[in-house]
């Protein structure tokens, strides 16, 4: 099985490639959309159409999981932001023909560390040791893409795909 995961931006956006095979996983590749951040939104989104559609058409994933928005009350204008963000993405995943799914960041950790809010470095070194990485993956964004990546490839073998 082949599973998307992608941290979800506007300035930059995360995904990650793994294969989960006989209960391993195996990071196929990693990597940043880097959005151009002075132009103008619509023009935003539509870079991160065109870089999401082609990471699809690259791996063709039977499953794209999608990290939650969290949207913090003093900052309600960066959460309708990444909310265009999180739409475009889940658009091209879903018209791809792959399965979406979402998980919050407290699901995504818990299931990673066995804590809803271990932090970043905890995350990290648990990426690093799950997938026998020789060093920490970077930038954040990455990591964070790998985590909703293992984290769905660990719920799948649980529950069925919605």
């Amino acid at each position: 099985m082949i599973i998307c995961g992608i941290d979800p931006g506007l300035q930059v956006c995360g995904y990650a490639i793994v294969q989960r095979q006989q209960g391993q996983d195996r990071l196929i590749e990693a990597g940043v959309f880097r959005i151009r951040d002075k132009a103008p939104l619509a023009a935003r989104l539509v870079q991160v159409a065109d870089d999401m559609a082609a990471v699809l058409e690259r791996f063709r994933p039977e499953i794209v999981a999608v990290e939650e928005l969290y949207a913090h009350y003093k900052h309600p204008r960066t959460a309708i932001l990444m909310g265009h963000a999180r739409g475009v993405i889940l658009l091209r995943a879903a018209r791809s023909g792959a399965t979406v799914r979402s998980f919050s960041a407290t699901r995504i950790k818990k299931s990673l560390t066995g804590h809803g809010r271990a932090g970043k470095a905890q995350m990290q070194r648990a990426i690093r040791s799950t997938l026998g990485l020789a060093e920490v993956p970077e930038p954040p964004d990455v990591a964070d893409a790998i985590a909703v990546a293992l984290c769905c490839a660990n719920e799948c073998g649980r529950e069925p795909v919605e």
